[in-house]
């Protein structure tokens, strides 16, 4: 199995990194445009990028904690997999760690998954810190 992992520093409150990554509004301006996503434990959130719709449900939701999601329908590699978001707050700041973990091989698109989760890492800080991100 393999993981990709991110940590970055925030310069935002963890309440404003929660909602960021919980809302359908968070998630389509830092991640997809084409989101419908809720803060609720068992709601299927689904992220389309072009024709290809990516559904994951909302498995883990401890307010300005943690975020959990798994993947139930997606491409093939992407299936059964799980992504997280930790939040700790420290000095006004909030410390992410994120994961998109559970895959079953470190293959090509893999590691295309890990450069571009990192381009977003840097759209979610961007739109917590300034309100503008880069989603796709």
């Amino acid at each position: 199995m393999a993981d990709i992992r991110h940590k970055l520093v925030i310069k935002a409150a963890p309440e404003k990194v929660s909602e960021a990554v919980t809302t359908e509004e968070g998630l389509s301006n830092w991640w997809c445009k084409q989101t419908t996503a809720k803060p609720e434990v068992g709601f299927v959130n689904t992220f389309t990028f072009g024709n290809s719709p990516n559904e994951m449900k909302v498995t883990e939701l401890t307010r300005n904690k943690r975020i959990a999601w798994q993947c139930i329908n997606s491409n093939d590699e992407w299936a059964n997999t799980n992504i997280s978001f930790d939040l700790e707050e420290k000095d006004g700041r909030t410390i992410l760690r994120f994961a998109h973990s559970e895959w079953r091989a470190a293959t090509d698109f893999f590691d295309a998954c890990n450069y571009d989760w990192g381009r977003f890492m840097t759209s979610l800080k961007s739109f917590c810190e300034n309100g503008t991100g880069t989603p796709s």
